[in-house]
């Protein structure tokens, strides 16, 4: 018997690419299970598929930075910390944070392939004895509209979203008058493509930094949140500085002020997402 649901979560993370470097990413998540029937005539009641499956790929991997083994010799672990220093193409990037902000993923790198192998080893242990096995299915959104992949870390939040790498898949949208402006969105998705967005609060100078060492040409951050301390050198060819928190109603009013200076006589609309359905609009 087989069991599907689709669209159980969407896993919002970043992961090391070797040749992009940290890219932002949102995958829908649709699960199949196969298996024998229980005792009570189901594979598995959905509310545990629900609950249960959605909280191990949240535990595991949801609002982490995935890294590939390939790169692990760049990679230490010294009393529950995680630390990282690698240079992708002539780019920089280093960071040291508590380990459960990173998540380790077997191969060259991280890709969907890798990925579901991971998410099943992780999660098949879990699951009742007739559950015989697991099909997983990681998606982009499907979308024509323009969207770019970023990371970020948010010092404020409670909870995961603390992590100063990790990241989202995320459309724009931008309107002037309330007509739809394809150019200014492909202007910006270009722009922010594969970018880390720093708050400028978070910014210390390079000899502040207690765990890694920055190179000239970085940009260093560090804060404490309630999940410890956090440390980021990265290239400024790689980042974009916002003079606020870099939450997604941030992110949108920054950009509808952007575009309002370039179109100062227009009324701005500005849309934009955090990941698959979900998102802030500000007007200007």
């Amino acid at each position: 018997m087989i069991l599907f649901v689709d669209s159980l979560t969407v896993i919002d993370f970043s992961y090391l690419c070797p040749r992009r470097g940290a890219v932002g990413e949102s995958w829908i998540t649709d699960i199949v299970l196969h298996g024998d029937l229980n005792a009570e005539s189901m594979v598995l009641d959905f509310a545990k598929v629900k609950k249960q499956i959605k909280q191990i790929i949240d535990e595991k991997l949801d609002h982490k930075l995935a890294i590939p083994s390939a790169l692990s010799a760049n990679t230490k672990h010294t009393n529950g910390r995680f630390e990282l220093d690698l240079h992708i193409g002539d780019s920089h990037l280093a960071m040291s944070a508590p380990e459960q902000a990173v998540c380790m993923i077997e191969g060259e790198e991280v890709n969907e392939v890798n990925t579901i192998a991971y998410l099943k080893s992780v999660i098949l242990p879990h699951l009742p004895d007739n559950v015989k096995d697991l099909d997983i299915t990681l998606r982009p959104e499907a979308t024509s509209g323009f969207y770019y992949h970023y990371s970020h870390g948010l010092k404020k939040h409670d909870g995961n979203c603390q992590r100063i790498i990790h990241g989202h898949r995320s459309l724009i949208g931008i309107k002037l008058n309330d007509v739809s402006m394809p150019r200014l969105q492909k202007q910006w998705a270009d722009k922010w493509q594969d970018i880390y967005l720093g708050s400028e609060e978070d910014l210390i100078s390079s000899a502040e930094l207690k765990h890694i060492v920055a190179e000239e040409g970085d940009y260093a951050f560090a804060y404490t949140s309630s999940q410890g301390y956090f440390e980021l050198a990265i290239s400024k060819s790689r980042c974009d500085i916002l003079p606020c928190d870099t939450t997604v109603e941030c992110i949108a009013e920054y950009l509808a002020g952007q575009v309002k200076v370039q179109h100062p006589n227009d009324h701005v609309q500005v849309r934009a997402y955090e990941g698959v359905g979900k998102g802030a609009i500000a007007y200007a």
